[in-house]
């Protein structure tokens, strides 16, 4: 399993709801300026399916993250099987003015561990900046 883990400095209604909702993810879901998030699907409950499409911003590659949520415990909780069978969980940990988020996940046979390790730190690095930046 890999673990990331990033402390946002925002309330955690503020965090849950850009975390969750797609016109949020959207502009948040990315590892770096060359990658973005075109679709997002999002239906978060109990048995509900999620589907984020990434690509690169040139066309020349991309992907559909998708899979079933199975677990959802509001402000604390989210718990889904992707569509490989590998599971993920992402834990919210609000601490007074702070929110510590935790992503573990099942690394995929195609790319190394420490690739996708990689990968899921810049985006939640990225998700960190959009919310400590966000104007309502």
């Amino acid at each position: 399993m890999i673990k990331v883990q990033n402390t946002i400095n925002a309330p955690i209604e503020k965090v849950w709801e850009l975390w969750t909702l797609p016109e949020h993810i959207k502009k948040w879901n990315n590892a770096s300026q060359d990658w973005h998030t075109p679709y997002v699907e999002n239906d978060l409950t109990v048995g509900s399916k999620f589907k984020f499409t990434m690509a690169l911003k040139d066309g020349s590659e991309g992907f559909d993250f998708e899979g079933i949520y199975t677990n959802i415990q509001k402000f604390s909780l989210i718990e889904y099987k992707l569509f490989d069978n590998r599971t993920a969980n992402v834990r919210f940990e609000s601490e007074g003015t702070e929110v510590k988020i935790t992503e573990t996940f099942e690394p995929t046979t195609k790319n190394s561990a420490d690739l996708e390790e990689q990968f899921c730190t810049a985006i939640i690095q990225n998700f960190k900046e959009y919310v400590e930046n966000f104007k309502e």
